[in-house]
């Protein structure tokens, strides 16, 4: 048992807010960690991907009501959005009778639809958490996470043949069953290629007619499966910082598929050996490194990157809640040197600390005290901020 970070945050927001949404895809550990918190508290779990459960809210007062002294955890939440309604009712009534707190434990798959059908009912009773795959302060194997991803059972497979296995039908479960049922129809097929198509692009500026030509559809279709796939937390859209520095700055975002694992498996990458000997390998560590350092930064930080028409560049700039900002670039090298561009974005952006993270252990400092860190290092120094 691999205890997750987040753990602890969930139960404390338990203990803040009558209801606790916790967020992220299919198969990423929400349900186990749902069944840890319970261990230590009365509970009740209702699973709504199944029919026996599902009726038992048919008449979801009478049998809530019955379970008020529990935290109910309610798994698959977005299946059945009318419940929402419900939900508001019992949590004010129990504020106005005393019962504040450590209630409900939502589960679902999709972010914005989750977000828009609970912020309509449940706004200022909810908080949200985001739970995303292994992170490298949880499993401490950057190469082996970085190869097979942070899906835990990609991750714990016993080599990387079986690795590969269960994410080969993670996806086939996802592009033949669970995308329909979470979002629009849309062929299999096709979005298999559109996804694909990323993961070739990884890191890469998002190009929406170029995309298009490839997939014969236009562009509006090329953003409406984009916007799917971010949805449901499955590929990130990085923005640009739009800093007032007077010059011409890139405007488009930049696009990862947030899981590593599933960057490789969507291209055929079954282990190191291949994955090193891709065209890839960039983008690839530059997306794993990227979701890793903003899943461990903390709450109400704000990721960008920083692009110039001129070639001024930082892969990732982090605004603190405290009012630093970090700029990050990185390298999949073990001796890691800068562009000048990057030193042009120092100008530009005046960060408090700057970073080069690379594949490497040592710590050290480069020119205009830039600190040459491993990913384990930077992570660390951003959960410690906490």
């Amino acid at each position: 048992m691999i205890t997750r970070k987040k753990q602890d945050l969930v139960r404390a927001r338990l203990a803040q807010f009558p209801a606790v949404a916790l967020l992220g895809p299919r198969q990423v550990g929400k349900t186990t960690l749902a069944h840890e918190l319970a261990t230590t508290q009365t509970s009740v779990y209702l699973d709504l991907e199944l029919s026996s459960d599902q009726d038992k809210l048919d008449d979801p007062t009478m049998f809530l009501t019955r379970h008020e002294d529990k935290l109910v955890i309610i798994d698959e939440i977005h299946r059945l959005p009318e419940l929402f309604q419900s939900l508001r009712s019992l949590i004010d009534d129990g504020r106005r009778r005393g019962l504040n707190t450590n209630r409900f434990l939502l589960l679902g798959s999709a972010s914005i639809e989750l977000l828009k059908q609970s912020g309509e009912s449940l706004a200022g009773r909810v908080a949200y958490i985001e739970l995303e795959p292994f992170n490298i302060l949880e499993v401490s194997e950057s190469e082996r996470l970085w190869t097979r991803g942070g899906f835990p059972d990609s991750f714990l497979g016993s080599n990387d043949n079986e690795s590969a296995i269960w994410r080969d039908n993670f996806l086939r479960t996802y592009l033949e069953r669970d995308i329909p049922q979470l979002g629009p129809r849309i062929p299999g097929e096709t979005l298999r290629r559109f996804w694909t198509m990323l993961a070739h692009l990884q890191g890469s500026t998002l190009n929406a007619a170029s995309l298009a030509r490839g997939l014969g559809v236009d562009a509006t279709t090329v953003v409406r499966y984009l916007d799917l796939l971010v949805d449901l937390l499955l590929v990130r859209r990085l923005i640009p910082l739009h800093a007032n520095v007077g010059k011409r700055l890139v405007k488009s975002p930049k696009l990862y598929i947030r899981d590593s694992g599933v960057t490789h498996s969507m291209l055929g990458l079954r282990n190191l050996e291949a994955i090193l000997g891709h065209p890839v390998v960039g983008g690839s560590w530059e997306g794993f490194v990227i979701e890793n350092l903003i899943g461990v930064a903390p709450d109400n930080s704000t990721p960008y990157f920083y692009r110039t028409a001129t070639g001024a560049e930082v892969d990732l700039v982090l605004d603190m809640p405290n009012g630093e900002r970090w700029a990050i670039e990185i390298k999949r090298s073990t001796s890691p040197n800068l562009e000048r561009g990057f030193y042009e974005a120092r100008v530009d952006l005046e960060p408090t600390r700057s970073f080069i993270v690379y594949p490497g252990r040592e710590t050290y400092l480069k020119r205009d005290e830039t600190q040459v860190i491993s990913l384990e290092g930077l992570a660390t120094q951003l959960a410690n901020l906490h």
